[in-house]
């Protein structure tokens, strides 16, 4: 086709013209919400049949949700440094409950800092001592993970209150001519772990779910619990240990889950209301919000509790991402994508118009919900945890994770198991030394180790 110069003069004014308008549009500000020990079907909207989370879901409604979303170390301290460097364990060399080895510089609080954003961190912290000095506002908590905390004058106060209190305090007194990223990392819906109660929900919670029989899964039984690796299979195992603390009674699978909900319904309030203010300070609609969790959660299935295994209870968290760059017409959509906690770094960098350093190893996933044709995106990726205390506590474990297939390795014992997913969802049967799998396995054992030396 020819261009007449007429039509080239007015071209090039319209391109100008949107890279004007681009550049004179003030920086999307970012908030991350981050739960803990919640996985990826613990969301109404995500068909729960128990528990409500009504601002959630109407995040969702706003937003995209990714309903394969997975964590790379199904572990607290893991995972949030993953989450700040978008980097495997393999590479951010994160210590048991300690820092992390990558560079602030190449976080995306550090980077965004230093492009001039007022960075915030709310809630729990646990890599290492708190880094206050990094962070323009910073209240953050370590461990024990306390419910009730006691405050200065004496009076206590619920750690999700305290988590919102600190989080609207970040957001009221902020400075108003900076873009901001406040991180906030709620100690919900994570044990007391030496409680005995476990979960400690606030009063005000205590009317909720009282009528409803909670579900119990159609793994947690003690046939299950049998079929795992005989070193899980063993009451030294942590994973029973703390099964014991919360479900080994139909009576006690009942409270503490009711409570466990209701402690996730109070992180929903919060949430709903960090939205509203943001809505009401009239920047709901250039901010990125993204909600998330660190790891899945054994909801006693297998016969086991919290998390830490490649089975997908552990691994499978959710990701709902509200971007006031996305259509209209897509919001309220899902997606099926691989996407992984390592993504989430480089989409807010990519999101704020800051480079990724090149040793992150996460893909900035608005391409999926933004561009006109998606990219070609993973189909596969590597999981990977150590070894916490000893192999009788918490013994590492190894995976190569596809949506139709899963192979685990367990070094510390050198044993295999193998799931078909599509037919056993549920990974009841690990098909390692079926000989008709013989060719299968020799295949993904193959592609496990160049993924787990891709990690590194």
């Amino acid at each position: 086709m020819r261009l007449f110069p007429g039509f080239l003069l007015s071209l090039v004014l319209s391109v100008f013209a949107l890279v004007a308008q681009a550049a004179s549009e003030p920086p999307l500000n970012i908030v991350v919400l981050l739960a803990d020990d919640w996985r990826h079907d613990t969301l109404g909207i995500a068909g729960h049949p128990v528990l409500k989370t009504p601002h959630l879901d109407q995040l969702a409604r706003e937003g995209v949700r990714f309903t394969e979303n997975c964590v790379t170390t199904s572990i607290c301290w893991v995972s949030r440094a993953s989450l700040f460097t978008g980097q495997w364990l393999s590479r951010n060399g994160c210590a048991p409950a300690g820092p992390f080895t990558t560079p602030w510089d190449e976080t995306y609080p550090g980077l965004l800092r230093a492009r001039g954003y007022f960075t915030g961190h709310v809630g729990k912290w646990h890599n290492g001592t708190f880094p206050a000095e990094r962070f323009d506002y910073g209240a953050g908590r370590i461990t024990p993970m306390r419910h009730w905390l006691k405050q200065p004058d004496g009076t206590g106060i619920h750690v999700t209150k305290k988590n919102e209190d600190d989080a609207m305090e970040f957001l009221r007194t902020r400075p108003r001519e900076m873009p901001f990223v406040l991180t906030l990392a709620f100690v919900a819906t994570h044990a007391e772990d030496q409680h005995p109660k476990q979960f400690l929900p606030q009063p005000e919670s205590m009317a909720l779910y009282q009528d409803v029989t909670v579900p119990v899964p159609k793994t947690a039984t003690e046939e299950h619990f049998r079929r795992l690796p005989p070193f899980i299979a063993t009451e030294k195992n942590e994973g029973r240990n703390r099964w014991r603390w919360r479900f080994d009674t139909p009576a006690r699978y009942q409270e503490y889950m009711k409570n466990y909900y209701r402690m996730a319904t109070e992180l929903d309030a919060v949430c709903g209301r960090v939205l509203a203010e943001l809505k009401a300070q009239g920047v709901l609609d250039r901010t990125l919000v993204i909600f998330t969790g660190d790891n899945g959660y054994f909801h006693a299935e297998h016969g086991l509790a919290d998390k830490w295994y490649p089975y997908q209870e552990s691994i499978r968290v959710p990701l709902i991402v509200r971007d006031p760059r996305l259509p209209l017409a897509q919001r309220g959509t899902t997606h099926d994508a691989f996407t992984l906690n390592v993504d989430l770094a480089p989409t807010i960098l990519a999101a704020t118009g800051t480079t990724a350093p090149a040793r992150m190893q996460g893909r900035d996933l608005s391409p999926l919900y933004l561009a006109p044709t998606p990219p070609k995106w993973r189909d596969e990726f590597f999981y990977e945890h150590a070894t916490v205390r000893s192999i009788d506590f918490i013994p590492s474990s190894e995976a190569l994770v596809r949506k139709d297939v899963k192979y685990i390795y367990w070094p510390d014992f050198q044993h295999e198991e193998l799931f078909d997913l599509r037919a056993d969802p549920l990974e009841e049967n690990n098909l390692a030394a079926a000989p008709e799998r013989a060719t299968q396995l020799a295949a993904l054992r193959a592609r496990f180790a160049e993924l787990k030396a891709a990690a590194k």
